[in-house]
């Protein structure tokens, strides 16, 4: 079911973050010990996104979001060390991908997924998912038109896709890039009065949705827009470490380091360099009664 991991923090060898430990990201590709039920390796592709500082002196410039991809295993391409070993970031997304069956091992179904200055990973899978998640844009439409009739603005006009064909957009038919166009379209939505304020509320507004209409879903979620990271707890494994200048979210531990946390399942966590916090998923009465 695939693995990621992120970091921010201090520059840090992009190369050597994917390779970093015992128990690196990269031999996560062929011995996980955590996939719960997901398969066995992690062969069908990896990524990995990474933020090139913005001009200096440019009023609202953004780190520039870049990533590298293939649909190899990761063990067999040399541009792991011999390009990504000489490039440094503050902050940086990776997954080692472990294909759906049925669903394709192309570059383009390999995350992270990536758009103006976001990265996102999908470690899971969506029963159904393209029935599922047309029912989930429905939604999402329902939420925004709610918000418009409170204002007393026309419903129409607040639409936040305008038909379920947006979903024609993903770069490939899996249930992780299909879903990176809804998450892509919350975030481009926030504003301070309307129903998404922020990142946290789009993955919450997301998970919750797509919970409501398959409560099997497994949708641990990794984002990132290189100074934050947010990722989500449903049905896989997460741990935390934070260190006094960075953070590190990571599927399984890659080292002994005792300042490793496991994170609790149906948790929303936000990182920042040095700190993370934790708060519960709010999530439909139909996981909630399976939890």
């Amino acid at each position: 079911m695939c693995r990621h991991l992120g970091y921010v923090g201090p520059p840090v060898g992009v190369g050597e973050l994917v390779v970093r430990g015992p128990h690196s990201l990269y031999a996560q590709s062929w011995v996980p010990t955590d996939m719960r039920a997901g398969g066995t390796i992690n062969a069908d592709g990896f990524g990995v996104a990474w933020w090139r500082r913005a001009d200096v002196g440019v009023e609202g410039a953004r780190d520039a979001v870049t990533r590298y991809r293939n649909h190899a295993p990761i063990w067999t391409d040399p541009a792991v060390a011999e390009v990504l070993g000489q490039l440094e970031s503050r902050s940086v997304i990776a997954a080692v991908r472990s294909a759906t069956v049925g669903m394709p091992v192309e570059r383009s179904a390999c995350a992270p997924f990536t758009d103006e200055h976001w990265a996102f990973s999908h470690n899971g899978v969506i029963p159904d998912w393209r029935t599922t998640l047309v029912a989930v844009l429905a939604d999402l439409n329902e939420v925004f038109a709610t918000a418009s009739r409170d204002l007393d603005e026309s419903p129409s006009s607040a639409m936040l896709f305008d038909s379920p064909a947006v979903l024609l957009q993903a770069e490939s038919l899996t249930d992780s890039a299909a879903l990176w166009v809804l998450l892509r379209g919350l975030l481009r939505a926030i504003a301070p009065a309307g129903p998404v304020t922020s990142p946290d509320d789009a993955l919450q507004l997301l998970v919750a949705a797509v919970l409501r209409h398959q409560p099997g879903t497994r949708l641990n979620l990794l984002l990132g827009n290189g100074i934050q990271l947010w990722a989500t707890t449903c049905w896989h494994a997460l741990s935390v470490l934070v260190a006094d200048d960075y953070t590190v979210l990571c599927s399984e531990p890659y080292d002994a380091d005792p300042r490793w946390q496991s994170v609790d399942d149906h948790q929303l966590v936000a990182a920042t360099p040095g700190h993370c916090t934790i708060t519960a998923l709010e999530l439909p009465a139909t996981e909630r009664v399976r939890s």
